[in-house]
């Protein structure tokens, strides 16, 4: 039942993390569309044709300015998104480094990179340069992965993961819901999560934001109690992790938000955009949290 599930998850929250405090991330497309990837449920696809504006890779120094940006607006984690189907090398892989290396001498932020598969001297390279952690998300279960993705394999997911953890870098892994997936396939993420050893820091749980012009783009979405009985099973599964509420907050009430939150929810991501979508604007965000008595970093 929905109370006692709320009830398991709060009491697991409550014993391994300050029910009072939310994580803020911010989360920056430093290059933008002209993916590879077939992901039915991504505008930046080259495969498709949507409204996105294409943007090359931003110079290392105006990346450091954002991530100053958002340090100063509170954020407390500060991670930079390239759709790339892999790490390139050359030239823009040193961008890369040189601006992961001033991320990470700003001090007070977590440095957080989302770039596709990668290399474990790549990986390396990056852990030296002051990377924190990888973001690289498994998106729904094995079984449907298929319906969602051509391009690249359930286990080339799996492997990215292993090279990041290898490399001494912590993971920042989850999914989406609400892409047509059976119950059984949002259960199926969060077991194929849990077999990863040790498990993942941050879960980001998306609720899918349909785009014009992508495959997915009639989806119906999620039921808000679905989605938030989500939450609460991550937070049950996943004792130690941030689970964070991730996309698809534009289009959840503030009650639904509380709830999400109530459940277990400890990190959100913080800024007008998250890659190509929307995202609550930060003084909204404030208001929320100061509601319900949420500290966050100021």
């Amino acid at each position: 039942p929905f109370s006692d599930l709320l009830f398991r998850a709060q009491s697991v929250h409550r014993r391994f993390h300050d029910p009072g405090h939310v994580q803020l991330s911010t989360l920056l497309s430093i290059k933008t569309g002209r993916c590879p990837e077939d992901c039915k449920y991504c505008p930046q696809s080259s495969h498709y044709e949507t409204s996105l504006q294409i943007e090359p890779l931003m110079k290392a120094d105006d990346i450091v300015a954002r991530a100053a940006q958002a340090k100063a607006a509170g954020a407390e984690r500060f991670c930079m998104g390239a759709a790339w189907r892999q790490v390139p090398d050359g030239p823009q892989f040193e961008t890369i480094l040189s601006a992961v290396r001033g991320v990470s001498a700003l001090g007070g932020l977590e440095v957080c990179c989302t770039l596709g598969m990668m290399r474990a001297d790549q990986a390396e390279k990056l852990r030296d340069a002051g990377c924190d952690y990888y973001n690289h998300n498994l998106d729904t279960s094995r079984e449907h992965y298929a319906k969602i993705i051509s391009t690249r394999t359930y286990d080339d997911r799996l492997n990215t993961l292993k090279t990041a953890r290898r490399a001494g870098l912590k993971l920042c892994c989850g999914g989406i819901v609400g892409m047509g997936e059976a119950l059984e396939d949002r259960l199926g993420l969060l077991f194929e999560l849990a077999q990863l050893e040790p498990a993942p820091e941050s879960i980001p749980i998306n609720a899918y934001v349909p785009v014009e012009g992508v495959p997915l783009a009639n989806s119906k979405g999620i039921d808000p109690i679905d989605f938030v009985r989500m939450i609460a099973t991550a937070r049950i599964l996943f004792p130690h992790s941030e689970v964070r509420l991730s996309a698809g907050r534009t289009s959840m009430t503030e009650e639904l938000q509380a709830l999400c939150f109530l459940a277990g929810a400890n990190s959100i991501f913080f800024g007008e955009k998250l890659l190509t979508t929307p995202n609550p604007e930060a003084s909204e965000d404030r208001i929320l949290l100061n509601k319900l008595g949420i500290n966050a970093a100021t």
